[in-house]
């Protein structure tokens, strides 16, 4: 009797098809949307189509992604393949031994993996590229592989290979002709499996790649540090192109089901050609660039640089920039300290302490530098670096407040940081999801300084945003909250001054201010690694971003304060007239600049931010 199925079955299912289907949905609706917002629909437009089209970074990404996951997946596959027959002849406790080592690196989680590679490779002297990333997936891949195949192989009667050499086959015809035609399920099953992990890998591949080499993920990853919904586009034509694999492969099996026996050795050969020609090419269009004569490395944070900028240097000096981006100061930290060589950095003022301190920088020689007369008194000789030995400025600017003037009344911005703790506006709030801007706050609303090592005032900075959190349900964003802000989402947010001008010019109504008590004044800044390949190009380059045109086009793109006097006057008195937070307020002497921390207090406080969050 055959059974009906409830309404209530019926709208789980339903319910969880909305639930996978609908954000593919939506960021497919929103890749034909005519504005920057990612959450509201303005009107139809193809323009971030357009745009995807004519990046090359994009491009570049998806031809790397492409071809090391079908490497990897082929190889790793023939490799777990082989692996898992062979252990299924071992002896019991080899085969036991070997299988728990197997799993290890599936049960490692993939930052340890990503940076015991990383090490590997810089121990063994590998230039990180193209061919060190697809080393890493195949690393990666080949477990998977062996844990989809071995089941199939042991279900197989052991008698099978010998049989088929007792009828004259040899060796090899008895496993191409006997054993892979019975585990072929177990091998696509890993070989799609292999597949979709190097296609989806971003954090093995970040800490492997270098010389420019980038896959998708990291590309789109960097591309969330801002707004740009060239990421939806990006998104469902990947998609679409799934769905249209996923046709094939059901269509395909039936196709050569009736031409195999006629076309399979041309197939075959076609397939084994196009490999041959993708590993070929690979290697040497993403893994060339070190043919380059003057090839300059520049780490900088993810879209904090008009990328057109990059293309006119290289035409006006002939040479090759390989331009790679960061998440984090401490990030960039790992990898120069895993022995990844670059010529020039962007940090930030406390990390270019440390990096002084530790001996990663050489001295700038400003008689190489015309354009340093263009600097802004203000940005010089900080405590960071006194005397700008080590650096040249960036981009500067302050932490504050955004807020929304329709809805928060001007006269409670008397209350400085307690503002974040005003109940008017519970439940309204975005806080800055950041250790030391978050512990910054607290400690310049009870008077301390924002570097401070007392462990009293520490724990009372601690207590203060445990209140705030318990009282006003805080929601603790990172760079989401520039799109979140631009649509209105929440009365305020905790957000750096480059961000606020950008948000400001998308929505009229917010404004920025920062507290009477003090703030974090922070400096980005160009620096020179000690072991600088290329110093006179480095030069000609901190020289090229201190260029009027080009810092103009700089501020333009970022949105943050220029350190050159010419371009900081031109954008307050043009695009930023009125944006109060492009104008950053240095003349409170309550506020500082951050200084580096010693490894016992950074691990206080992110103990304390870990507490904070997780209760």
């Amino acid at each position: 009797m055959q059974r009906k199925t409830s309404f209530f079955q019926r709208f789980y299912v339903a319910i969880c098809l909305v639930f996978f289907y609908l954000p593919i949905l939506v960021t497919m609706i929103f890749s034909f949307n005519s504005s920057k917002s990612l959450t509201r629909f303005t009107g139809f437009s193809m323009r971030w189509y357009t745009e995807l089209l004519h990046n090359t970074e994009v491009s570049k990404a998806v031809y790397v992604s492409v071809t090391i996951a079908i490497l990897a997946t082929v190889i790793s596959t023939v490799l777990g393949t082989i692996t898992a027959i062979g252990l299924s002849k071992s002896r019991k406790v080899l085969k036991e031994t070997l299988l728990n080592i197997n799993n290890l690196p599936i049960l490692n989680p993939d930052i340890v993996t990503a940076i015991g590679l990383m090490l590997l490779f810089s121990s063994l002297g590998f230039r990180k590229g193209y061919f060190t990333m697809l080393l890493a997936h195949i690393s990666f891949c080949t477990p998977y592989v062996i844990i989809s195949v071995y089941p199939k192989v042991r279900s197989l009667d052991p008698n099978l290979a010998n049989a088929a050499m007792d009828l004259g086959a040899t060796p090899f015809q008895a496993l191409t002709k006997v054993i892979v035609p019975m585990i072929k399920d177990g091998i696509f099953a890993g070989a799609l499996l292999a597949f979709t992990m190097s296609f989806d890998d971003f954090v093995i591949s970040y800490f492997v790649s270098g010389n420019g080499v980038k896959n998708i993920s990291i590309v789109v990853y960097n591309m969330t540090k801002r707004i740009n919904p060239t990421i939806n586009a990006l998104s469902t034509i990947v998609i679409l192109v799934i769905v249209l694999v996923m046709v094939f492969a059901n269509v395909l099996p039936k196709l050569l089901e009736k031409h195999a026996s006629k076309h399979a050795k041309k197939i075959q050969r076609v397939i084994a050609l196009l490999l041959v020609f993708a590993l070929g090419f690979g290697l040497i269009k993403c893994g060339g660039g070190a043919a380059e004569n003057h090839v300059l490395k520049v780490y900088n944070a993810g879209e904090y640089m008009d990328l057109d900028l990059l293309t006119q240097f290289e035409q006006e000096y002939n040479c090759t920039v390989v331009y790679e981006t960061f998440e984090s100061n401490e990030m960039m930290y790992t990898k120069l300290s895993g022995g990844e060589s670059y010529d020039v950095l962007i940090p930030s003022d406390y990390m270019i302490e440390r990096l002084i301190k530790e001996d990663y920088l050489q001295y700038i020689d400003w008689d190489l530098i015309p354009n340093k007369g263009s600097l802004m008194d203000e940005v010089m000789n900080k405590s960071y670096d006194p005397g700008n030995r080590y650096s040249c400025p960036y981009f500067w600017g302050t932490v504050g407040i955004l807020y929304d003037t329709t809805v928060v009344d001007p006269a409670d911005l008397q209350e400085g940081w307690d503002l974040l703790r005003d109940t008017k506006y519970k439940g309204n709030i975005y806080m800055y999801d950041s250790e030391r801007d978050s512990f910054m706050i607290a400690l310049k609303a009870l008077g301390y300084s924002m570097n401070t090592t007392d462990e009293n005032q520490i724990q009372e900075a601690y207590q203060w945003l445990v209140d705030q959190r318990n009282t006003m349900d805080p929601i603790y964003a990172g760079d989401d909250v520039i799109d979140n802000m631009i649509s209105g989402n929440k009365a305020m947010a905790v957000v750096y001054s480059g961000d606020a001008s950008y948000i400001i010019s998308e929505n009229p109504n917010m404004d920025y201010f920062t507290p009477s008590q003090g703030t974090n004044n922070w400096y980005d800044a160009m620096v020179i690694t000690r072991d600088c390949n290329e110093t006179e190009l480095a030069h000609q380059f901190i020289n090229f971003m201190l260029n009027e045109e080009s810092a103009l086009s700089n501020t333009e793109e970022v949105g943050y304060t220029s350190p050159v006097k010419s371009v900081y006057e031109t954008m307050i008195t043009g695009e930023y007239e009125g944006v109060s937070s492009y104008i950053p307020d240095f003349e409170n002497p309550n506020s500082e600049i951050f200084r580096y921390q010693e490894p016992k207090i950074k691990q206080k406080y992110a103990e304390l931010w870990t507490k904070i969050k997780a209760e």
